[in-house]
């Protein structure tokens, strides 16, 4: 029999290739939580945007151009501006943003290789109580009271200036962190806190803060035996 180019053809063809099915199978979440007691390592310095800041920054932006026109400076008020940069929940106690301990332990997972975009889904802090001005969820400092802070520092426009921010020379908390019971252990979870205190800090001045090298403020540890 003659080879046409046609037989050629049907003889080189590959059959088609069957597609595998699979089955995705998806476990309920397993969450869990532990209470983990800390004690400052270093001074804790707050330092909140109060609403009085909030109300004469919409001032402002109302204005537009007429805000500069023969506006005058107040006198400022430091006692005041002290106690506006407190995180006070709604029944009167003291707190540290329980965003501030969750975006800590994120950040420690950079030191153990651990995915920061996992333990964003993985990690979260249940607050107890909120802050009375503007709803910041807030882990209660059971310990320590605050103090006047005065610094000088250099606003975003350069100019120096002073301020008084609260400062707890000596704080405890109980930080109960709720996590993804598949990603991480109890044992990952307490280590990622003690990490979180001795290496990233909360508050101004922290190891890990954005905006400079950090004051050594905000360093925190695990109390051995107390969770």
């Amino acid at each position: 029999m003659a080879i046409t180019a046609e037989t050629v053809i049907q003889k080189t063809a590959k059959p088609e290739e069957k597609k595998e099915e699979r089955t995705i199978v998806i476990e309920a979440p397993k969450f869990e939580i532990a209470a983990i007691r800390i004690r400052g390592l270093a001074p804790y310095v707050q330092h909140k945007f109060s609403a009085k800041a909030r109300a004469q920054m919409i001032e402002k932006q109302r204005a537009g151009d007429q805000a500069k026109k023969g506006r005058k400076r107040a006198p400022k008020n430091f006692e005041q501006t002290y106690k506006d940069a407190m995180h006070v929940s709604r029944e009167g106690w003291h707190g540290i943003p329980a965003p501030a301990f969750r975006n800590a332990c994120i950040s420690a997972c950079r030191i153990v290789g651990f995915k920061m975009t996992h333990a964003k889904l993985s990690v979260f802090i249940e607050a107890d109580g909120f802050d009375a001005d503007d709803g910041t969820p807030l882990v209660k400092i059971n310990k320590g009271k605050p103090r006047v802070h005065e610094s000088s520092v250099r606003n975003e426009s350069g100019v120096a200036d002073i301020r008084w921010r609260p400062m707890w020379e000596e704080w405890e908390a109980i930080v109960r962190v709720r996590y993804d019971a598949d990603q991480f252990s109890a044992t990952d979870v307490y280590n990622l806190i003690a990490r979180a205190g001795m290496q990233v800090g909360v508050g101004e001045g922290r190891p890990d803060s954005s905006n400079s090298n950090g004051q050594g403020w905000g360093m925190f540890e695990v109390i051995p035996g107390a969770h």
